[in-house]
């Protein structure tokens, strides 16, 4: 049963996505870093993201085995691909206003350490995706979603990692909160983009036209 592996491996990721964000968001107030915060943040609105697909994954598995439920089991995939896009959306707002807010307010920023977090949790984001990548089938907006979290915050650790490497090189504070910036206006497209495929499949609108995903 292919949904039993994604659940298992949607489990593995979820556990380590969520010990790395834990260490992320640590070292990104402690070294000062907004972009290795706003990676670690991201980090953490796809634990609750990807937890949430293994939890609907345990309850399809539940509801199509009870005979109580006779509502689409598919529909619990795409309400937790939904409540995902609401919570990146959230996040992302979040990061882009103390990003801003940190502009006009510089920190001394521990760049070592910021960076050497950045760089972990770029090695566990590709690892993730990997794991989660080897069938991810079209049909399935779960472990899409997954994947699609996983890949954006590849996306931030290595904006982090490279904003930070910069800033170090010339000096030049500013350039993690743009990096920051950067990234939550990624999370905010791809968020969106989130709500609306998932919202189509929760209102039952044919989604006739085939999905195209950059990457």
């Amino acid at each position: 049963m292919n949904k039993l592996k994604h659940e298992k491996k949607t489990m593995w990721v979820v556990l380590l996505t969520a010990i790395t964000m834990v260490v992320e968001i640590i070292f990104g107030i402690t070294t000062k870093s907004m972009a290795l915060l706003a990676d670690g943040i991201h980090m953490g609105s796809h634990v609750l993201a990807i937890g949430l697909s293994w939890i609907a994954y345990i309850a399809v598995r539940k509801a199509t085995k009870s005979h109580k439920f006779t509502g689409n089991s598919e529909k619990i995939l795409s309400l937790s691909g939904y409540t995902s896009g609401i919570l990146l959306l959230l996040f992302a707002v979040f990061i882009l206003v103390e990003a801003v807010e940190r502009l006009y307010h510089p920190a001394e920023i521990i760049y070592k350490d910021a960076i050497l977090v950045a760089i972990i949790g770029l090695i566990i984001n590709i690892a993730s995706a990997f794991l989660l990548h080897h069938d991810h089938s079209h049909s399935d907006h779960n472990i899409k979603a997954a994947y699609l979290h996983v890949l954006a915050d590849a996306l931030t650790s290595v904006a982090a990692i490279v904003g930070l490497v910069c800033a170090m090189i010339w000096n030049i504070s500013f350039i993690d909160p743009l990096v920051a910036i950067a990234s939550s206006i990624v999370i905010i497209k791809w968020s969106i983009g989130l709500l609306k495929e998932s919202g189509k499949a929760l209102l039952d609108m044919e989604t006739d036209v085939p999905q195209h995903h950059h990457h």
